[in-house]
C-alpha cells in the first residue's frame, strides 16, 4: 500500500485523487494510511519556505515530501507542470531543507547542477569529436557528471535539467536512467553514475518524450491549481 501510493499520488491531478484513493479503500479494506517519519525533515521546509520568502502551505510541502520520496526510491525523476506550479522552488526548498540537516544521520548536504539542454546543441552538450584535431572534446553534460562521480563525500549531487524535454537529447539518457546507471558516449566512453546522483528534469509538459523515457522516471506533477491563490496573496 505505501508503495502504491508513493508512487502514483505524486503523478496525478487533484480531481484524480478521490478515485485513487477510492480504489486504494478496496483493495485494502481497514487498513489505515502509513504514516511516515520525516525526521524534522518537515521543520526544515518550512525554515526552506521563509528562507524563500515563500507561503508554507499543505499543498506545497506536500509537494516537497512527494519529491524527497521520489529522490529515495529513483535516480532518475520528472518535476512536471505549467509556469507558475512551484517546480523550481519544489527542488530548491528540499535542497535547503536536507542541507540544513546534514549533521543528522538521516539526510545530506545537496548539491544541484543545474543546466539547460535547450540552449546548446547536443555536441556541446555530450561531447564530440573535433574535425580538426580529431581529439574528444567533453561536453557540459560530461563534465558535470565526471566532477560528480569524482566526489568521495557523502553529499548527494541532483542534475538539473531546466528546460523542454526533447526527443533530440532525451534519448541518449536512456541508459543513464536505466538500472545499468551508466552515461555511454560517442567516445566509447562509459561513466558509471554513483549512487549520491540524481538526474531530474523540471518540464512544462512532456508531449515529445517517448514512453520508453517516461517509464524510467519518476514523476512529480505540480498544479497550480492545487495552491490556489490564496498564497500569492
Amino acid at each position: 500500500m505505501r508503495a502504491l501510493r508513493d508512487v502514483n499520488v505524486p503523478k496525478f491531478l487533484k480531481d484524480d485523487l478521490p478515485l485513487f484513493e477510492n480504489i486504494i479503500i478496496d483493495l485494502f479494506p481497514g487498513v489505515d494510511k502509513p504514516v511516515q517519519e520525516y525526521h524534522g525533515l518537515v521543520n526544515g521546509i518550512e525554515e526552506g519556505c521563509r528562507h524563500y520568502n515563500l507561503q508554507p502551505c499543505e499543498a506545497f510541502v506536500t509537494k516537497v515530501l512527494q519529491l524527497y520520496d521520489t529522490t529515495v526510491v529513483r535516480h532518475g525523476l520528472m518535476i512536471v507542470g505549467p509556469t507558475g506550479g512551484g517546480k523550481t522552488m519544489n527542488y530548491k526548498v528540499l535542497q535547503f531543507a536536507c542541507s540544513s540537516l546534514k549533521d543528522t544521520e538521516h539526510y545530506e548536504k545537496v548539491i544541484v547542477d543545474c543546466l539547460n539542454p535547450k540552449s546548446i546543441v547536443k555536441d556541446q552538450m555530450y561531447g564530440f569529436t573535433d574535425p580538426a584535431t580529431l581529439e574528444w572534446q567533453d561536453g557540459i553534460l560530461t563534465r558535470i557528471v565526471v566532477d560528480c562521480t569524482r566526489d568521495e563525500s557523502l553529499d548527494k549531487h541532483w542534475i538539473m535539467f531546466d528546460g523542454p524535454v526533447d526527443a533530440v537529447w532525451i534519448e541518449d539518457m536512456n541508459t543513464v536512467l536505466d538500472d545499468n546507471k551508466k552515461l555511454c558516449l560517442n567516445s566509447g566512453q562509459i561513466i558509471q553514475l554513483t549512487p549520491h546522483m540524481t538526474m531530474m528534469f523540471e518540464v512544462a509538459d512532456l508531449l515529445v518524450a517517448s514512453p520508453a523515457t517516461v517509464s524510467r522516471c519518476g514523476m512529480v506533477y505540480m498544479e497550480p491549481e492545487n495552491l490556489g491563490l490564496m498564497p500569492l496573496v
